[in-house]
């Protein structure tokens, strides 16, 4: 009945849920943080944008004034001193407009640009986080292979102990050999729990890459190769720079930073401003009756209409200082850029070695296996037959053991810079 009742618990336990590599940076390119707020960025460039284009709108404001005064005055006709307590109240209404003013569409340029390269930036995050995650997918798959590797010994040295020693019984084998075997599998038991934590770390690290803090997932292997790539072409390298969003936002900074060189001297021409207003106001001395508020509003309407052409003529040099700061800020923009191109250039010369020497390696490594492999079947044939001792035969079948990790290894390496190539020629 217990037996029953442990069976329906696991039954309705969920499974741990299995993710690919796709899956992974699928996941990661549109939740973890970086992303975010990549995307937030966007938004408020947007806002900008809008900002920018509002500045050619007017700008209109309404109030009403309520005023009492209180004290003494002198009055300017009898130059005599009389009391002043009066009441004043005064509704306005006034608009702004600068009609010409070439910074407010430099600025809408600007923000254009800015928003150019905060999507950029955007993709830059994605690609960065892909990248990262990668590395970390892969990492975790060969701490497993090497634990299962440590494991497959570890259970075969234990089968190994327990024929050896019924041989040992029946006076067929040395009881050295079973001194020997122990002691090898003391030194793999010990290997195995390195490999353990190993692996745990390097999940830990995958789950960090992802930005998921619980341990929820495993991680899966699913095979895709990248079409061949023809590494000869001597515009492969810029072919796949041109199209990186890191060099692409680099690119739009530069023209935002020349776009505030124009800005700057557009502190040197005129502006033309025109403003309006209307207002009406009732006064009355406190204590004494006055006309109705209707009459004194309708009687002392007033309307204003101006317009303003301000000639910038001498500004203590910030004009001129603004301007060659911003220059410095295009010099110092197009030194960023080739900070970029040289950093991608070395990290896409780099996987393309990497990737050619990988796969040369496996090639390599395919045929060791299965050499490896037919050497052990031979020992194992001579080991069951006495005529290989227990020491030589375990060499033997780490080798082989060694050399099948050695092989998904540098499958996994090749699969790697497979999967960083594709981030980088993803437009």
């Amino acid at each position: 009945m217990k037996k029953l009742f442990f069976l329906l618990i696991i039954n309705f336990l969920p499974a741990q849920q299995s993710w690919t590599l796709k899956q992974c940076l699928d996941y990661a390119s549109a939740n973890h943080p970086l992303v975010k707020q990549s995307g937030v960025n966007i938004q408020k460039n947007d806002r900008q944008i809008s900002a920018a284009k509002g500045m050619l709108l007017p700008s209109v404001e309404a109030g009403i004034n309520h005023n009492y005064s209180f004290g003494s005055t002198i009055d300017q006709t009898t130059n005599q001193r009389g009391s002043l307590n009066t009441q004043y109240d005064q509704v306005y209404a006034q608009a702004n407009w600068e009609l010409m003013n070439w910074r407010n569409y430099l600025n809408i340029s600007l923000s254009k640009i800015n928003k150019e390269s905060s999507t950029f930036k955007m993709k830059k995050a994605q690609n960065d986080v892909k990248l990262n995650v990668i590395q970390m997918f892969f990492n975790y798959q060969n701490s497993k292979s090497w634990l299962d590797v440590l494991q497959t010994q570890i259970s075969g040295i234990e089968d190994q102990i327990k024929r050896t020693e019924k041989e040992v019984e029946i006076g067929n084998r040395p009881k050295s050999d079973i001194y020997d075997i122990k002691a090898n599998l003391g030194t793999l038991q010990e290997q195995w729990v390195s490999a353990k934590n190993s692996r745990d770390l390097s999940k830990i690290n995958l789950l960090n890459a992802l930005a998921i803090t619980k341990d929820t997932l495993d991680f899966e292997m699913n095979e895709e190769y990248l079409p061949d790539l023809n590494f000869n072409d001597p515009d492969f390298v810029k072919s796949l720079l041109e199209k990186n969003p890191a060099y692409k936002a680099v690119i739009t900074d530069v023209k935002a930073e020349e776009k505030n060189i124009s800005i700057a001297k557009s502190a040197y021409l005129p502006t033309l401003n025109g403003s309006y207003n209307w207002s009406s106001f009732y006064s009355k001395t406190l204590g004494k009756s006055a006309d109705a508020f209707s009459d004194q509003f309708k009687r002392n309407k007033s309307q204003q209409v101006g317009f303003s052409l301000n000639i910038p003529v001498f500004n203590k040099l910030q004009v001129k200082n603004n301007i060659e700061i911003a220059k410095l800020n295009v010099i110092n923009s197009n030194y960023d850029k080739e900070i970029i191109i040289n950093n991608l250039t070395q990290s896409i010369n780099s996987i393309k070695a990497q990737f050619q020497n990988s796969e040369e390696k496996y090639t390599l490594l395919q045929a060791n296996f299965e050499n490896q492999k037919l050497s052990f079947q031979k020992s194992e044939e001579k080991y069951k037959e006495g005529l290989m001792d227990a020491y030589t035969f375990f060499v033997v079948r780490n080798n082989w053991l060694q050399a099948n990790y050695n092989l998904i290894s540098s499958k996994n390496e090749v699969m790697q810079q497979t999967e960083l190539l594709k981030v980088f020629r993803s437009d």
